[in-house]
């Protein structure tokens, strides 16, 4: 199975929102944010088993994120 990459640019605004429209595309395998500076904050595994209750917190971290920063680069992974 093949992967690719690309990154977003977005503000601590629209970080969550941005999130849950790449969960809802289905072919994401894995979702990386990151600050100005290229620090990773939170890598998040994207699987069946994750989608539902169980990602009701990861969305809170994310949540917490956006306060942190005014911009982050959300790398996406996806499968091909």
């Amino acid at each position: 199975m093949a992967f690719s990459s690309n990154e977003f640019k977005v503000n601590g605004e629209d970080l969550l929102k941005k999130i849950k429209e790449l969960i809802h595309e289905g072919n994401v395998s894995r979702i990386i944010i990151k600050d100005d500076s290229g620090r990773t904050f939170i890598e998040i595994p994207v699987t069946l088993g994750l989608i539902g209750a169980v990602f009701v917190p990861v969305l809170a971290a994310v949540g917490a994120l956006a306060a942190l920063a005014a911009n982050f680069t959300i790398e996406v992974i996806r499968k091909e």
